[in-house]
């Protein structure tokens, strides 16, 4: 099924234009129920919820008090389905997010987006930056030296829209928890995952926020 362009309605991108930004946003989302209630009826589409697989990993087991550590947010994306960007390269595109409720006495410190490819698509006139494939996340984080020792839990949510050729999916969210041990100042820590983080901090080149 084609999906209609909402290309047209894309405002500049200053604040003076914001109403027209705002605009644009619903005109795609109507669009975008449109070709939902389409495909609901060919029984084309799986759940938003099926489109990403995501998994946490931290970079130090046991992360002592005083010493700064990595999680890292691997998804995989099933084939076929593409999520927008972090920063997405149209205002009316809904971005890939990750948000986390932090365990007492862990304070963020950055979070690092892959940038994206571009790539083309039949509902859009222009390509659109986007994950493909799998992506990974990755948040610096601290650990201070009020934070609880033993085990603790981060509950992470990560926010995103999926698309494929011909539609979108309603925008939804996943959880997913990372599991960590806080130990004294001075205990012996060594690294995790190793692979995933060197591999992620290999891309290039990344977007903080």
């Amino acid at each position: 099924m084609q999906f209609p362009s909402a290309q047209a309605t894309l405002p500049a991108r200053n604040h003076r234009n914001r109403p027209l930004s705002i605009l644009a946003r619903m005109v795609f989302l109507a669009l975008v129920a449109i070709a939902l209630n389409a495909s609901a009826q060919d029984g084309a589409l799986p759940p938003a919820t099926s489109i990403l697989q995501p998994q946490a990993y931290v970079s130090l087991q046991p992360v002592p008090r005083g010493r700064a550590f990595q999680v890292a947010i691997v998804a995989k994306i099933s084939p076929g389905f593409h999520i927008n960007a972090h920063m997405p390269s149209e205002d009316y595109l809904i971005p890939t997010k990750v948000t986390a409720d932090l365990a007492p006495g862990v304070f963020l410190v950055e979070t690092t987006y892959p940038h994206g490819v571009m790539r083309s698509f039949r509902f859009s006139k222009t390509p659109l930056r986007v994950y493909e494939g799998s992506f990974t996340v990755l948040m610096k984080l601290h650990a201070n030296g009020s934070a609880p020792l033993g085990p603790q839990k981060i509950a992470l949510t990560l926010g995103y829209q999926a698309c494929n050729q011909d539609a979108c999916l309603p925008p939804t969210k996943l959880p997913v928890t990372a599991d960590l041990e806080i130990a004294a100042v001075d205990a012996p820590a060594r690294p995790a995952h190793t692979d995933i983080f060197s591999s992620a901090a290999a891309e290039k080149p990344p977007t903080q926020h």
